[in-house]
Order: C-alpha cells, then structure tokens, then sequence
C-alpha cells in the first residue's frame, strides 16, 4: 500500500524504519519540528532525518489542519496513514483521507491509558502488563476500534526506562501486521469498551512532588516511574529541593511522621511514609541515591550524615 506516515520521536523513528523495510511504499512523512521541552528531548530520535536519508518527502508542522498540507496529501494518493506518537489532533478530513483510513499506533493497553505518559502513569499505578494497542483513528482520541495489541509483563523492579525499551520493540512489528490486516480486506476490527476506558495527562513539574502521606510502595514506584532520562521524583530537605534518584521498600516496619529521616537499613536510608505510619505498621521508603539541587548525586548513607528532621513535599 502506498503509506503517509505522521510520526514524533523515537517512537516515529522505530515505526517508519518498519515502513521502509517493509513491502509498502512511503510517499510522504508528516513530523513535528524539533522542541526543546523536557519530555520532547526524551527518546528524540529524528523522524525527519531517517526519512531525508531514505529520499522521502517530509512535512513538518505542529497541527496538521491548513489547506497546503491537505492538498499535499490529496496529491501522494495514499491508501492508509499511519500516526505513532503524534502530538496534535488530526482532523476527521485527514485521517479518513485514505481508502483505507487511518492506523494509529499508541503504547498502552486501549481502552485504558489513552492521552499522555501512558508508561509512567501505568507503573505508578502498579498495573502488571503494559503494551502497544494499533487501532484505527476515529474522531475521539484513543478510542478507535482495535486491529491489534500486544502486551509485555512489568517487572518487580523495571523502571519506565525499562518498559520504553520493552514496548519499543513491539511498534515496527504491530504497525506492519496491522497493515497487513487493513490490506487483506478485514473490518471488523475489536471495539473498544468504553467503560473500561481511562485517559491521562501529560506530566509535569507538580507531578514529581513527592508526598510522604503515599505508601513506600507507592513512592517507590514514583521514583523508578521517573528515572533517568526522565525528570527525577522531588521532595525538600532543609529548605533546598532533593531529588531521589533511587530508592526501594524498606524490609522492617517504621511507625511515626510522614517524611522522617529515620534510620540507616542496608545501603539506604528509612524515610517514615503513609498516612497511618503513626500506628507503626508501615514500610518505609527505603532512599538509596539522592541528586542536590546542584546537581551533585550521593549515595543516601553518604548524603545523610546523621538521622532525624524531615523531607518535606515544599521548602
């Protein structure tokens, strides 16, 4: 089939290397330009470079709703468009452009985890798999009948970064078999319960406060969600912001005030955590590497010199 790709990122870079190694025919790429924000730096492996090596056309706007880009589009002729980590809305004149409509390739288990940071959300919240969904686009984001979907288990100690590299491998593979179902003719695609269906937003800065009122099992959860290359988990001590690079459950239980500094177990320090952390029947957060607002990252046991006193969510 003759291919119009909309792609972003690593996540565009690795569906379009399947295109062109495939048997259809990519006749034109739509990506957006080059960002400076945080999570746009992230996995910033160039759709746009891969296709100028390949001699394909490429388009690159924000939002894909002016009168050139739609022309352009009319003119290639495709027979479907494929979108994987598009940012913007694609408006119902383009994505039932083609014959054959629109392939929409999102890293989560449709119907739940639609919009934003569905890796992070999905592992805050303890979810056992994560996955790839390809779906065909309709006009409510996410929530397009389901071609096909792949899942991966989480593992007891995977971080994001762990779950991206497990996920990404599945992209080329589910984009090509999904054409592959397009092609043969198939519409009677899965259709997504709606019931069963969550979205998310995109994260930010307040989203990385950590809250010593959570569970250990829960902060411990935020902090391998926000590993490295992603901005770090952050709470306050001494007035100055910290950042917990890595940490774990502690094995014994500590009772008292959410964010105490406790006690040295193994090679990390016990920060009091839970609401009901006063009965003394929780877990605390086992801290094990910290980052100082200037950057300087410290084993925990070399960080805190001494026990006592309090990280706190604000200075």
């Amino acid at each position: 089939m003759r291919v119009v790709m909309f792609g972003y990122q690593t996540w565009g870079h690795r569906t379009l290397q399947a295109l062109l190694d495939s048997e259809h025919e990519v006749v034109l790429v739509v990506t957006h330009p080059k960002s400076d924000h945080a999570y746009e730096r992230i996995w910033s492996d160039s759709v746009a470079d891969l296709a100028a090596e390949h001699g394909v056309e490429t388009i690159i706007r924000n939002r894909p709703d002016d009168d050139e880009l739609f022309q352009r589009l009319k003119e290639v002729e495709p027979d479907v468009i494929v979108a994987t980590n598009w940012r913007t809305w694609i408006p119902p004149h383009i994505f039932t452009l083609p014959q054959h409509g629109t392939l929409n390739v999102h890293d989560s288990l449709l119907p739940a985890y639609a919009g934003f940071s569905p890796l992070i959300w999905a592992l805050i919240n303890d979810e056992k798999e994560v996955g790839v969904t390809a779906h065909m686009m309709d006009e409510t984001l996410d929530a397009g009948d389901i071609v096909l979907q792949r899942a991966v288990p989480v593992g007891p100690r995977d971080t994001t970064a762990d779950l991206f590299r497990k996920t990404l491998e599945l992209f080329g593979p589910i984009t090509v078999d999904g054409l592959a179902e397009i092609a043969s003719g198939r519409t009677d695609f899965t259709k997504q319960d709606r019931s069963k269906a969550s979205f998310f937003h995109k994260r930010a800065e307040e989203d990385l406060r950590i809250d010593w009122t959570w569970e250990a099992d829960e902060l411990d959860r935020l902090v391998r969600a926000q590993c490295a290359p992603y901005p770090s988990a952050f709470c306050f001590h001494k007035g100055k912001r910290l950042e917990i690079v890595e940490a774990d459950v502690s094995q014994e239980r500590y009772g008292g005030t959410p964010g105490r500094i406790f006690y040295r177990e193994g090679d990390g320090v016990a920060i009091v955590a839970g609401a009901e952390a006063r009965r003394g029947r929780n877990r605390a957060l086992l801290v094990k590497r910290v980052r100082t607002e200037d950057g300087v990252e410290l084993g925990a046991t070399e960080y805190f010199t001494h026990m006592g006193g309090y990280l706190t969510s604000r200075p």
